[in-house]
């Protein structure tokens, strides 16, 4: 049995503890190598290995000694203590100190006199909960702070990190120093990669540390080397070089390299450098600031004289191309808050050139506003002066959007006990664009302000075997128009005054159900809608805002056939529905929801975007320039049968789909089906099919660029499978099956090792050249690489975004 001796001395903070936790870069390059147990490796149970990337853990095992009541107490149990004369302390056998977190295993303990220091050797071990540190000596200054060790192997335990050192000194308070060092995140053993450094230096109170000589090892080649390298050691934010970027597509060769610049506790700046061979340096910047009450972001790029493209699209060769996006966000009070944006760009096609992962901009506009809410008990108001810059190219006049300068608005509802409710609407507005009126449609050329009030008034009665509601609303707006230089006889002052009367009802039956031997309730919801909107003449109203809808499961229920104020389609119809849910009692949840539903007219819908009460839409084939559905679904006397299913197969399966069908013309007017697969694991599989006949969306008309001259179909394939924790497996493809041609074909394969991950992605997809005519599609294709050391960066382009967008339901594995 061993001595044991506690004596509280004036230690420092750790034994080298403070050094442990600064290594989380730091390391070192020995030949000679520790068995893993001696790095308190723990591999996995057979059980557990499967689902792991690394074969194990480093665990750090129990403290050899109890922790005592005053942390600054000093622990000590030896086998042999031999004391001088003058106090010196020989410790020998199996000696264990600790001191609060921090042990120190060795062979041997020597101990001055003065007990300023600690002279430690053979298989000497430090642990302090975080890390280890193994080596052949220890020299640790008890009253400074100071300490070094000969020939050290180290572990970081959660960050899953090892290294050696031939030298590992504490030169100061939070200095350290490592001489011939080494750091890798791989398993023991397996060396993929490694950094190596003549001479670390640590600056645990900075976050800082220097590398003197560094180069890269990927088994054991060197690959890279730095003269002088600066790296953080720490999780705080720290200006230095970001990890690059590399791709290669029909553009040409690509590196990015960011450089981030932490400027402040609560700012900081992205500087993002990217050449691209065949168009020249674009430079990208985004700064970031968060204050007491606010934050902001301000981001841009500015490319000097496009270079232009090999693919002959070179309509904005030699322009300057930039973008500008500025964004600030506050509260004024607990129930008040403001806004503020302004974006713009040199082009509609910036963000299709350079915006976006794998070529492919995201962003339809760019928003200006500056906005000032308030959220009452009752009454909701809001201020707001906003405008948008589409981005489209070529954009026509007739779809720049109008900017509201400005726009106020002002809600409020009140409810009684009874069921009966009332509710205010209200917005005033200023419409503005810079257009040349005398380009675009007559309705669409003024510019001025727009009032429009819309009071309402129902009652609700609702019982758990069904519900009734009345409701009616009062739309009055009101107008002072400019047409500027275009030739009109239009009013400059027209108002309207409509009301809108719907009345919505249903039953709810309810039954208990037994299944596979599990118990549902089933429901049968029939539901009756009644919706009577008079014929208006809206002639002399602009047209800022609206655009009909398209139907939908939604509209069999909506009084609306618009969006926006300018324009309220006349109605008079009844909607039947019923709805079918199948309802599992022990979780509350719907299996299954499928409904079916129908409108009959009582009379023709004779308004659309003109707002004309007395004539109907001409027909295609006496004016081409009209939707070629517009007629027909003007003066039909029923709407499309409407189905829907929403079905939970099982806990993996589940599929939808909706079918608008015509039973008069008996075609198909639009159908999608999704199936969807989800393991456990990751996998997933997507299938999923569209048709739209040509001329669907009554918003649409020949000559705009939105507009397809036929009837779309496409199937749409994914799939992520992780093939085992190590293998992501990747794909997509997209088939326009009436043109016969792929729209996008995508595949990828992520490797997950424990210590580096690569991503490798083919793709080839069509640019449509923000037209939907065929003719001016182009092909676009590149492959991309992503290459990660975990725990010290990478290189490529980032990608896991696009992928949870084109593949629903996947989730990258983080590399």
């Amino acid at each position: 049995m061993g001595k044991r001796i506690s004596r509280t001395v004036p230690v420092a903070h750790t034994l080298l503890g403070s050094l442990l936790a600064g290594a989380s870069f730091s390391a070192v390059a020995q030949d000679q190598t520790l068995p893993a147990e001696a790095l308190d490796w723990q591999a996995w149970s057979q059980d557990e290995a499967p689902q792991q990337l690394c074969r194990g853990r480093y665990v750090m095992p129990a403290y050899r000694l109890p922790a005592e009541e005053n942390p600054e107490t000093l622990s000590v149990e030896t086998r042999e203590v031999d004391y001088a004369a003058d106090g010196e302390a020989l410790l020998r056998g199996d000696v264990v100190l600790r001191r609060g977190d921090t042990e120190l295993q060795a062979e041997r303990v020597f101990l001055p006199a003065d007990r300023q220091q600690v002279d430690a050797e053979g298989n000497l071990a430090i642990r302090d909960g975080q890390a280890l540190v193994r080596g052949e000596q220890a020299t640790l200054m008890l009253n400074e702070d100071r300490a070094s060790l000969r020939n050290s192997h180290y572990v970081l335990y959660d960050q899953h990190l090892r290294g050696q050192a031939s030298q590992l000194e504490q030169t100061g308070e939070n200095q350290y120093r490592l001489q011939e060092a080494t750091f890798t995140t791989c398993d023991p053993g397996a060396n993929s990669w490694q950094l190596v450094g003549s001479d670390i230096r640590l600056d645990q109170a900075s976050g800082f540390g220097t590398a003197r000589h560094a180069r890269l090892e990927v088994k054991d080649v060197p690959v890279f080397y730095w003269p002088w390298l600066r790296f953080p050691i720490d999780d705080r934010r720290h200006t230095g070089l970001l990890s690059p970027s590399v791709g290669f597509s029909s553009d040409g060769f690509g590196y990015t390299q960011p450089f981030y610049w932490n400027i402040a506790p609560n700012q900081d700046a992205t500087i993002t450098p990217r050449w691209m061979s065949d168009r020249g340096l674009l430079l990208n910047g985004e700064y970031r600031y968060l204050l007491e009450e606010s934050q902001g972001l301000v981001e841009g790029g500015y490319l000097d004289s496009d270079g232009g493209t090999n693919r002959g699209d070179n309509r904005f060769e030699g322009d300057d191309r930039w973008y500008i996006d500025a964004q600030h966000a506050g509260t004024l009070t607990p129930r008040s808050d403001y806004r503020l944006r302004y974006g713009a760009a040199s082009d509609g096609r910036y963000f299709d050139d350079f915006g976006g992962a794998f070529g492919s901009g995201d962003r339809v506009s760019m928003e200006r506003l500056a906005q000032v809410d308030y959220r009452g008990e009752r009454w909701q108001l809001d201020a707001r002066a906003q405008g948008f810059q589409r981005l489209e190219d070529p954009l026509s006049d007739t779809d720049r959007p109008f900017y509201r300068l400005p726009s106020l608005t002002a809600n409020a509802n009140w409810q009684l006990d009874n069921g009966l409710y009332t509710q205010w609407r209200s917005n005033a507005t200023y419409f503005w664009r810079d257009v040349d009126e005398r380009r675009v449609p007559e309705r669409e050329a003024a510019i001025g302000s727009r009032l429009h009030l819309t009071p309402a008034v129902g009652w609700r009665y609702e019982q758990p075997w069904g519900y009734i509601e009345p409701r009616t609303e009062l739309w009055h707006t009101a107008y002072e128009l400019d047409y500027g230089d275009r030739v009109t006889d239009r009013t400059t002052s027209p108002s309207r005054s409509v009301a809108i009367t719907s009345i919505d009802s249903g039953l709810v039956f309810e039954r208990e159900l037994e299944l596979g031997g599990r118990g549902y309730r089933q429901t049968l919801e029939p539901r009756v809608n009644y919706a009577y909107v008079p014929r208006t003449d809206q002639t002399q109203l602009p047209y800022f805002d609206s655009r009909e809808r398209v139907f939908s499961w939604d509209q069999l229920w909506s009084p609306h056939r618009f969006s926006g104020a300018d324009r309220v389609g006349d109605l008079n119809r009844v909607s039947l529905g019923v709805q079918s849910r199948l309802i599992e009692d022990s979780a509350g949840r719907d299996r299954l929801t499928f409904g079916v539903g129908q409108s009959y007219y009582f009379s023709e819908r004779r308004i659309d975007s003109e707002g004309d009460p007395d004539t109907l839409p001409p027909r295609p084939s006496e004016d081409p320039s009209v939707n070629p559905e517009s007629r027909y679904q003007a003066t039909r006397d029923r709407s499309p049968l409407v189905t829907r299913l929403d079905w939970q197969i099982s806990d993996r399966w589940s599929t939808g789909y909706e079918w608008l069908y015509d039973d008069e013309r008996e075609q198909t007017e639009r159908s999608s089906v999704d199936v969807r697969y989800r393991h456990p694991e990751g996998h997933v599989v997507n299938l999923g099919y569209r048709w739209e006949i040509e001329g669907f969306d009554p918003s649409v008309i020949p000559g705009d660029y939105g507009f397809r001259d036929y009837s779309r179909e496409e199937w749409d394939l994914s799939l992520a499978w992780k093939a085992n924790p190590r293998i992501d497996l990747i794909g997509r493809y997209l088939h326009d099956q009436t043109n016969n041609r792929p729209l996008e074909q995508l595949a990828g394969l992520q490797w997950n090792d424990c210590c580096y991950g690569v991503q490798l992605v083919w793709r080839e997809w069509i640019d449509d050249n923000d037209t939907a005519r065929v003719g001016d599609d182009f092909n676009d294709r590149g492959l991309f690489l992503r290459f990660v050391f975990r725990g010290l960066g990478g290189v490529g382009q980032e990608a896991d975004g696009y992928f949870e967008q084109a593949i629903p339901g996947y989730r990258p594995t983080p590399l």
